[in-house]
C-alpha cells in the first residue's frame, strides 16, 4: 500500500433520513470515509434526500449512492439530484452509477445495456462539469447548479471495465477478492483509459467486497457460497480467472428458489444450503469472512497485491448491524473500525 487507503460502507440505518443521518455521524467519528447508499426505490427511501440529511451533521465523510442507474432516472434528474447534495455537503460527494440490476427488475424493467451507461455517464459528467448538451431544442441546455461532482462506475463484466476507464472518473470494481480477477478487472480499465488517450492513473480503482464477520465458520461457510453463486449468476466468466468450476445445477434452475438474487436473498446462509457443490475456493474467491483476524488477513491480501487500489468499500451482509462477540453483542461498524480498518494502514514512517 503506498498511501492510505480509504474505507468505506454502503449500508446503514436506512429506516429514516434522521436515522441515517446519526448512523452516518457515528461512522464518521468512528473513522470511515465514505457514507453510500444504494438506490433502489422499491426498497430504501430517496437516497438524496437520506443524503443531505447526513451532510447537514457531518463534516469530513465522503458522501454518494453506489449504486445510481440511468434506467431509473434521467442524467439530468442524476446530475441535479448529486449537485444539489454537494452544495450542501461542500464537494463532499460522488456518483456511482451502473446498469441497475435488482433495483429495476423489481419494478420490471431491464438494466441499462454497456451502450447506454457508457453514454449516461458521459452526458452526466457533462452536466457536471456546467458543459452544454445538445437535447434537440433551440438552444443548448445546461445545469445551473453544477458542482465539480466526479461520476464514478461500478462494474465487474470486462466490457463494462473497460467502458468504464474510458468515461468514468473513478471505478468501483466487483468480482470478489481474487487476484486473478482483481488483476484482470484493473488491466481492463486501464485498457478502456489507454482507447480514448487517457492517463490511466487519473482513473481511481475502488474495490466492493462482500463481507461477514462471524466466529461460526460453517454459517460463513453458506453465506459464502451464495455470495460466490451470486458473482457466478451475472458474470459466469468470473469463475474462470480463479480455476474454478460450476458442477451444480443449472444456475437458472437454482434461481428459481431464491428472491430476488443470490446477492440479494434475506436469508443467504438458506440459499447457500442450495450450493454445498460450491468448495472454500469459491468462497475464498469472492467472500470476506471470519474473525477480525481473519479480515484482516484477507483484506491485506487484497491491498498486498499492488493495485492502485486508492478506496475499498465493505459491503456489509444482512443482520450484522449489532454482533455477537466474547465481549457481548457490539455495533459492527465499531468493531470493524477499531480492530481491522486501523490495522489496514501503511505505518507512516519518520
Amino acid at each position: 500500500m503506498a498511501g492510505p487507503v480509504r474505507f468505506g460502507l454502503n449500508r446503514w440505518n436506512f429506516s429514516s433520513p434522521a436515522s441515517f443521518a446519526l448512523d452516518v455521524k457515528q461512522g464518521e467519528e468512528l473513522g470511515w470515509d465514505l457514507a453510500l447508499i444504494p438506490s433502489s426505490p422499491l426498497l430504501i427511501p430517496d437516497p438524496y434526500v437520506m443524503l443531505a440529511f447526513a451532510a447537514r451533521g457531518t463534516d469530513r465523510i465522503l458522501l454518494g449512492p453506489l449504486i445510481e442507474n440511468p434506467i431509473m432516472r434521467h442524467p439530468a434528474v442524476l446530475a441535479s439530484s448529486i449537485a444539489t447534495v454537494d452544495a450542501i455537503a461542500n464537494e463532499r460527494t460522488l456518483l456511482a452509477l451502473g446498469v441497475g440490476d435488482t433495483a429495476v427488475r423489481l419494478v420490471g424493467k431491464q438494466p441499462a445495456k454497456v451502450v447506454e451507461l457508457e453514454e449516461a455517464t458521459l452526458l452526466t459528467r457533462q452536466l457536471l462539469a456546467g458543459g452544454e448538451i445538445d437535447t434537440g431544442a433551440r438552444e443548448p441546455a445546461r445545469l445551473l447548479h453544477a458542482r465539480p461532482v466526479p461520476v464514478w462506475v461500478a462494474a465487474g463484466g470486462p466490457r463494462t471495465l473497460r467502458m468504464a476507464g474510458r468515461v468514468a472518473d473513478g471505478v468501483f470494481i466487483r468480482v470478489g477478492r481474487h487476484e486473478a480477477n482483481l488483476t484482470a478487472a484493473v488491466e481492463a480499465v486501464h485498457a478502456g483509459a489507454r482507447e480514448v488517450g487517457r492517463d490511466a492513473s487519473d482513473v481511481e480503482i475502488g474495490v466492493v467486497l462482500h463481507t461477514l464477520l462471524t466466529e461460526d465458520h460453517a454459517y460463513a461457510a453458506r453465506v459464502g457460497r451464495s455470495i460466490a453463486a451470486g458473482f457466478y449468476e451475472y458474470s459466469p466468466t468470473l469463475f474462470e480467472g480463479p480455476g474454478l468450476t460450476w458442477d451444480g445445477p443449472d444456475i437458472d434452475t437454482l434461481r428459481e428458489q431464491v428472491w430476488p438474487d443470490f446477492h440479494h436473498t434475506p436469508d443467504l446462509a438458506k440459499a447457500g444450503e442450495l450450493l454445498s457443490f460450491l468448495g472454500n475456493d469459491a468462497i475464498d474467491a469472492f467472500a470476506v469472512t471470519g474473525g477480525t483476524d481473519e479480515i484482516v488477513t484477507q483484506l491485506r491480501g487484497v491491498l498486498g497485491l499492488g493495485l492502485p487500489i486508492s478506496t475499498v468499500i465493505i459491503h456489509r451482509l444482512p443482520g450484522q448491524s449489532q454482533v455477537k462477540t466474547k465481549r457481548g453483542e457490539r455495533g459492527w461498524k465499531e468493531i470493524m473500525a477499531g480492530e481491522v480498518l486501523e490495522r489496514l494502514q501503511p505505518v507512516p514512517i519518520d
